[in-house]
């Protein structure tokens, strides 16, 4: 069964540099408890490589997909009846739009670490949110999954 033409899913994980970082956290966290022994320095090795990699992970865990006629952005749904015309945010565009030109009202689903992005605006005059931002290293594709699920292929 093959999805929809609608479909898309992208997963925005942490970059593999910040892996990096979490193995030198975890280093960082051994050695601050070398002077105690053998048993504190592993346990501080273990435990905060696994606490600095499980904030990495859960930071780095956002879904954006478009399915069954809704954006799927973190935790927020958004039919897709509720967005206007979709828009690509190129590099600087797109940090034009998470600084100076951002709406405090807005839903944001940002990675500082994913260069572009989508902007939709909200036409539900119900909703007191102005747009979208959407992080995505695939613009074009997330793009043509919200309108093909508007039915403007």
């Amino acid at each position: 069964m093959q999805p929809s033409p609608a479909h898309h899913d992208e997963r925005l994980t942490a970059p593999r540099s910040w892996w990096a970082v979490v193995a030198l956290a975890g280093l960082a966290c051994a050695l601050m408890l070398f002077p105690l022994g053998t048993l504190p320095l592993l346990a501080g090795l273990v435990g905060g490589t696994a606490l600095t990699g499980l904030m990495v992970s859960s930071y780095g865990s956002q879904r954006v997909r478009v399915v069954g006629g809704a954006l799927a952005a973190g935790e927020a749904r958004i039919p897709v009846a509720a967005l206007g015309d979709p828009e690509v945010l190129d590099e600087e565009e797109a940090r034009a739009w998470r600084t100076y030109k951002a709406d405090t009202r807005a839903f944001m689903l940002m990675r500082s670490y994913v260069p572009t992005a989508v902007r939709v605006e909200v036409t539900d005059p119900a909703d007191p949110t102005p747009y979208v931002y959407v992080s995505t290293r695939e613009p074009r594709a997330l793009v043509a999954a919200i309108r093909a699920a508007q039915g403007r292929d």
